[in-house]
């Protein structure tokens, strides 16, 4: 059975207070509920009281829904689970009805909660598929096969794991799955105190790492926020009771800032004509607990924020405005959640205003309807399936098929209907490479431990969703799949960068691709790629390619170096170009530094070496302070009247034939005369080339440079500093 426990034995965090309730109702008693279901006292054709309970929260976001769905599947769930009890001795059937009724009070559709009654029946009794198909529909048979568990006689220790793979999968045509899922797991939470401690863990850790970044992504607050405090209770027992005696000490407390500034906002907006909901919002254990980390001692306006309710969304600004006007805004506080929306539908304006006392309260700015979606995410949309989406007020039949493909949106391969965001399209994708359960299982909760979605442009105007800390290898793989093994660079925001660059949100990439088909990836990709998609790829190739998983280093490819002594001790071209340099020691031997190579007119500085000879430094080389530090006198230096310099560069590029032919050719239009060269093997498909030149002005030096850059395949030159 899905559910086993009941009341926990500790007392459990506080209610959600996510939802504003339109007027307190009393907590429902599902215990009495449910044994007086199975009594029967309902008269035919009437809902039992039970049920009605469902029925009443439905209407209230659904005026004219038809509760006939409802009414049946109460009876086919009720006739079906009569005589199952949870292990706590409840009749089972409050399990189902409990996660229909968290569903109801969200807003979900009569679809929704038509099949979550069911959710148990394939799964805990003889009521089949094909049964639900005939009573119901094609669409509640899915939503109720999307929900049913693998058996462990079959799957042994993965039937977890692919049951998750089972229910995203059936997510990707049906978000309405995962929303089940998260109320299923809730009622769960909520009843867990009679299991093993051990197994409350195991659930619970679960929970953390697949459930809560599930229910955040797909907007459902109201849910994350009680499954996160339930989670806290299990998993850190000692630092839930330290803070729920903090939330208990405020509450005891004399005076409510919190209380005395939501009066004093009213007046501002009452004053300037808008109309709004002023509420207060106490936050949740887990978010006190993280603010009490990050500010140590909490002061009274620390334990909640304020939400201000209005009707259209240029009121919101408005509303902005007035409190940034007559209150103190603390502007660092501020974010636009309405002109950018998070990843998972969340709109919001965020501020902050100070009291004269220093108490800083956080105020939440949003529609009526931002808040809805705020609370119950997806869940909010209705059904985003039927021909014409349900909005509430105006329900739709259980009937119908999931989405079908003709939702694709063809411009970024990614449907159009918010229901199937980025990362869920990237997750069922990569889910496919990933056929062995142990794999899948540790990259999902690798991939849902991301938390932030960046969004970056390709130069045609397509956009990719990628994760916080996504690089260009990462773009590659979300743009090509594995024909991604054949990029050898990227341009971002119009300049040649790295394949290890990370990207930000809103920027444009380019990648650039090689034209031979044995391209193949570097296993050094790995360290660079963030998203599943592009690991179990490269990982992939390389175990299809062992011989050549392991780069051995190839041999230097260098010309002589000029630069050391001469036979007899002849003055070295380097003695000869520091000649430029004076040095405040008369008759000392000055050399130009190898570790920094300066130039005229760079700022110098001087250090007495064995010898006698003086070593000029760039002020800013690291070595000049490693001598510093060590106790070593400096020795002034300064350039004579010689312009010639000898310098040394290193050229990164990406590799491609006759680069070095190219790069040499446009050196000498420079003028620049190659006294040594070294190329080292290409790694990542990069080469890095290193030239020590002799110019006969230092002058010329940055046309060289630039002259360097714009040789097609090279994306950086600069001067060699050596540590």
């Amino acid at each position: 059975m899905s559910a086993e426990a009941t009341n926990p034995a500790t007392p459990g965090p506080a209610a959600p207070t996510a939802a504003v309730r339109r007027k307190a109702r009393p907590r429902i008693d599902l215990r009495r509920l449910g044994r007086a279901a199975l009594l029967g006292n309902a008269a035919r054709g009437k809902l039992p009281d039970a049920i009605g309970h469902v029925a009443e929260a439905h209407r209230a976001h659904y005026p004219d829904a038809d509760l006939e769905p409802l009414r049946h599947a109460w009876v086919l769930a009720e006739s079906s689970h009569r005589g199952q009890m949870r292990k706590s001795g409840e009749p089972y059937i409050t399990h189902p009805l409990a996660v229909t009724l968290i569903l109801a009070e969200l807003g979900a559709e009569t679809t929704t909660l038509t099949a979550s009654l069911l959710h148990d029946t394939v799964e805990d009794t003889d009521v089949t598929l094909d049964q639900v198909r005939e009573q119901f529909g094609e669409e509640v048979r899915y939503l109720v096969d999307g929900v049913t568990k693998l058996e462990k006689v079959d799957y042994g220790a993965a039937a977890e794991p692919e049951t998750f793979r089972k229910m995203l999968v059936a997510t990707g045509s049906d978000v309405r799955v995962m929303s089940i899922k998260l109320a299923d797991r809730l009622h769960n939470m909520r009843t867990l105190g009679v299991m093993r401690r051990e197994k409350q863990e195991r659930i619970a850790k679960v929970t953390r790492d697949v459930l809560i970044p599930l229910a955040e992504r797909l907007g459902v607050q109201a849910l994350k926020t009680e499954l996160e405090d339930l989670v806290f209770a299990i998993l850190h027992p000692e630092e839930y009771e330290h803070t729920r005696e903090l939330i208990a000490g405020n509450a005891a407390r004399t005076g409510d800032p919190l209380a005395e500034i939501a009066d004093e906002v009213r007046g501002v907006l009452r004053d300037a004509d808008i109309p709004a909901e002023v509420l207060i919002r106490p936050r949740h254990f887990v978010s006190v607990h993280r603010v009490s980390r990050k500010r140590g001692e909490l002061r009274g306006a620390d334990f909640g924020r304020l939400l201000v309710l209005v009707n259209e969304d240029a009121d919101c600004y408005a509303v902005l405005g007035e409190l940034h006007t007559c209150l103190t805004p603390v502007v660092s506080e501020f974010k636009d959640f309405i002109a950018v929306p998070k990843f998972n539908l969340y709109q919001s304006l965020h501020t902050a205003v100070a009291r004269g006392d220093g108490q800083v309260v956080e105020v939440l700015i949003r529609t009526h309807q931002m808040h809805k979606v705020a609370e119950a995410g997806v869940v909010a949309l209705g059904n985003p399936y039927a021909p014409a989406a349900e909005t509430p007020g105006a329900d739709a039949p259980a009937t119908g098929t999931p989405a079908s493909d003709s939702a694709e949106d063809p411009e970024n391969g990614e449907r159009a209907d918010p229901t199937r965001p980025g990362w869920l399209s990237r997750l069922l994708d990569w889910q496919k490479a990933a056929p062995d359960t142990d794999t899948f299982w540790s990259t999902l909760r690798e991939d849902l431990a991301q938390d932030r979605e960046i969004t970056v442009f390709r130069p045609d105007g397509g956009a990719l969703g990628l994760p916080e800390g996504a690089t260009c290898v990462d773009a590659a793989y979300a743009q090509y799949g594995e024909d991604a093994h054949a990029c050898i660079g990227a341009r971002v925001n119009g300049r040649l960068a790295t394949l290890s660059t990370v990207l930000r949100d809103g920027d444009t990439v380019q990648l650039l691709m090689g034209q031979d088909p044995a391209s193949e990836p570097s296993r050094e990709w790995l360290e660079h790629a963030h998203t599943p998609a592009a690991r179990i790829a490269i990982q992939r190739w390389l175990a299809a390619h062992p011989d050549r998983a392991e780069e051995p280093p190839a041999p230097v490819i260098s010309r002589p170096v000029l630069d050391s002594p001469a036979p007899g001790g002849a003055p070295s071209s380097a003695a000869r170009t520091a000649s430029a340099v004076v040095a405040d020691r008369p008759g000392a031997t000055v050399r130009l530094a190898g570790c920094c190579t300066p130039v005229p007119p760079d700022e110098v500085t001087g250090f007495a070496v064995r010898g006698g000879a003086v070593t000029v430094h760039r002020v800013e080389c690291a070595s000049v302070l490693h001598m510093k530090s060590s106790g070593r006198p400096e020795v002034a230096v300064s350039w004579g009247d010689s312009t010639a310099c000898r310098v040394t560069l290193v050229a990164e590029s990406f590799g491609r034939p006759h680069l070095l032919a190219d790069l040499t050719e446009a050196m000498a239009q420079e003028g620049a005369e190659i006294v040594s060269a070294t190329v080292e093997p290409p790694s990542q498909q990069r080469v890095r080339h290193t030239y020590t030149v002799e110019l006969p002005n230092a002058a010329h030096l940055p046309a060289l440079m630039r002259a360097m850059r714009n040789v097609p395949g090279v994306y950086d030159v600069g001067r060699a500093q050596h540590q």
